[in-house]
């Protein structure tokens, strides 16, 4: 399956949450992709040790079937750098990911 997964929120608690199944959907044989849009962009200033988003995406990045995009609109408003965590992306990536993939999910 291909799972698409769109994290819009600076919470920790559902960011962690949504890297947790991203993971277990890599370990089931699945190909995901994660956009994130809006204030998702800062998801790893929120990462904490109950919290630990930054394990959650660094074990993501290790496979070859999971990818990360970021809107760069959101990213220049909040004068953020392209990074392997968080890559510059566009509108036309998620419209892509949303018409390619079996599965969409929003947190």
């Amino acid at each position: 399956m291909k799972l698409a997964v769109i994290i819009s929120t600076k919470n920790a608690e559902t960011n962690w949450n949504a890297l947790r199944l991203a993971n277990l959907a890599l370990k089931k044989g699945d190909e995901v992709s994660i956009f994130l849009l809006g204030e998702g962009v800062e998801y790893s200033k929120f990462s904490t040790d109950k919290f630990n988003i930054m394990q959650q995406v660094d074990d993501f990045l290790q496979s070859d079937k999971g990818k990360i995009i970021a809107c760069g609109t959101c990213m220049d408003i909040r004068h953020q750098q392209n990074s392997k965590s968080c890559p510059i992306g566009g509108m036309e990536d998620l419209y892509s990911l949303i018409v390619t993939s079996d599965k969409v999910l929003t947190f």
